[in-house]
């Protein structure tokens, strides 16, 4: 009988999988992006078609023809949104001027107030830092990013495309694949889990984000700041992001605020009216609709959002949750992995816990 690797080595060798697999997946950002972000991209495709199935007109259409509604409505969304920001970035740097002197008016206010300018050493202070904030230098920075992120939006569209064509053959092609009728069944259990559950929660996050992104449309018009519509749509699209995106989905807005109007009042009423709207949703709306779907302990996110944005920057932390959600079913299908599935889990679900626990809700047909 051979003996096993000593667990000293068998740590040290799972330290170094776990350091190479995350240099790959910073070096292969540009192919791995996009490509996760397709296939968060069809689970809300795909609950969308479903939502259209129950349609009373719509909902006699085929599948694939729903599918290729709500594709191609998802194509008029990534238009728009890029769109969007190009003329609000334009927009943006024509104001430049206005707003940098707004805001040396209002630092010299708030200085004034203080008691400040009467010190011999506010201008040296005013000089090295307000002096070298620069709003045209930031809106062009911003200007050079647009066009790699067009062509990375351009790149989900067509992968969510053809994982869109593709879906209905991939039950057989897996069946196929692993022949051990075993593994082929804990692989299609495994799909199923994810599909349900990231499926669900990413759904049903959509719709709140839409809402929050409405109501906070309505705020920016009637409060009449500049480009509602872009900031409404960085707030929805902010707000995927736990704990932190809804903070600084309205910090944005509220940062504009007083570009624009150079008005400590009329700030603070821009982050109140929003900072509520965020808190109605975040605290009311959210946790009724979306409860513990993904089943993550808090510092399980916390943890998997520092680390995808540290590989990937804001695309990564605005798909930590979907991609850690789905390692933990990954994890949870394997004896060997199953404990640290558990140790990632909000909660244990299963029948029989002292035997088998399990993190993971009971599956259900797709």
């Amino acid at each position: 009988m051979t003996a096993g690797p000593p667990p000293l080595a068998t740590l040290v060798n799972s330290a170094l999988l776990v350091v190479l697999a995350g240099f790959l997946i910073y070096i292969g950002k540009p192919v791995l992006l996009p490509i996760l972000a397709a296939v968060i991209a069809v689970y809300v495709l795909l609950s969308a078609s479903d939502a259209l199935g129950r349609v009373p007109v719509i909902g006699r259409l085929p599948p694939a023809a729903r599918q290729a509604i709500v594709l191609l409505g998802f194509a008029v969304v990534v238009t728009i949104f890029t769109g969007v920001v190009v003329d609000t970035v334009g927009r943006i740097l024509r104001e430049a001027p206005t707003y940098q002197a707004n805001i040396e008016r209002m630092v010299a206010r708030v200085a004034d107030l203080v008691g400040l300018d009467e010190r011999p050493d506010w201008q040296t202070i005013r000089d090295a830092t307000f002096g070298r904030f620069s709003v045209q230098s930031l809106v062009n920075t911003a200007l050079l990013n647009i066009t790699n992120i067009g062509a990375w939006l351009f790149l989900v569209v067509i992968y969510a495309a053809f994982l869109l064509a593709e879906r209905g053959g991939f039950a057989a092609k897996l069946s196929a694949a692993l022949r051990d009728p075993e593994s082929a069944e804990r692989a299609e259990t495994m799909i199923r889990d994810i599909n349900r559950r990231i499926g669900d929660y990413l759904a049903i996050k959509t719709l709140v984000n839409v809402l929050l992104g409405t109501v906070s449309f309505v705020i920016l018009w009637a409060v009449d700041v500049d480009f509602p519509l872009f900031w409404a749509l960085a707030i929805g699209l902010l707000n995927y992001i736990p704990y932190f995106g809804s903070l600084v989905g309205v910090a944005f807005p509220v940062a504009l605020t007083a570009l624009q109007f150079g008005n400590l009042e009329w700030t603070l009423l821009v982050a109140v009216l929003l900072t509520s709207a965020q808190m109605a949703v975040g605290s009311i709306v959210e946790p009724r609709m979306i409860g513990r779907r993904v089943n993550l302990s808090p510092f399980v996110v916390l943890v998997s959002l520092a680390i995808w944005s540290a590989l990937w920057g804001l695309p990564g932390a605005l798909l930590a949750v979907p991609l850690t959600s789905m390692l933990t079913i990954v994890l949870s299908a394997f004896d060997t992995t199953r404990g640290i599935a558990l140790l990632m889990a909000d909660r244990i679900v299963g029948d029989d816990r002292s035997r088998r626990p399990s993190p993971l809700p009971p599956a259900r047909d797709a």
